[in-house]
């Protein structure tokens, strides 16, 4: 018996939502939607992938956004990352205190929030400088 890996996350959405979600996740953070199967895509939600990552977000008709839970998305060039979701509107609040990483939080479109995150190099310069 062994545990191989994160298949993926889940984060819930209010209906009618879809359409701000495509912009975000797929516009904004880059990532691609993938066709839900037919016997699931009657509930709404759409799900988008990026490498390994994949997300779903799911319809939940009393949604509450996640403020704590949250998804841990590595990427390559964070600063590249906090300008492209700054310059789409997005806020975004740096934190340093993960030693070794530079990251930041934000929230899509319904309020669920998001980190970002990235290791530091030997030689990288304070992100959000």
């Amino acid at each position: 018996m062994t545990l191989l890996s994160l298949d993926h996350v889940q984060l819930a959405a209010p209906p009618g939502s879809e359409g701000a979600l495509r912009a975000f996740y797929a516009d904004t953070l880059g990532m691609t939607e993938t066709p839900k199967p037919p016997a699931l895509a009657a509930r709404g939600g759409c799900w988008f992938r990026a490498g390994a990552i994949e997300l779903h977000l799911g319809i939940e008709a009393d949604f509450r956004p996640a403020r704590k839970a949250h998804p841990g998305l590595l990427v390559r060039d964070i600063e590249a990352y906090a300008r492209r979701l700054t310059g789409r509107g997005v806020e975004i609040e740096w934190d340093d205190r993960l030693p070794g990483h530079h990251r930041f939080y934000c929230s899509d479109p319904v309020g669920n929030r998001l980190e970002i995150l990235e290791p530091k190099s030997p030689h990288s310069s304070p992100a959000g400088a």
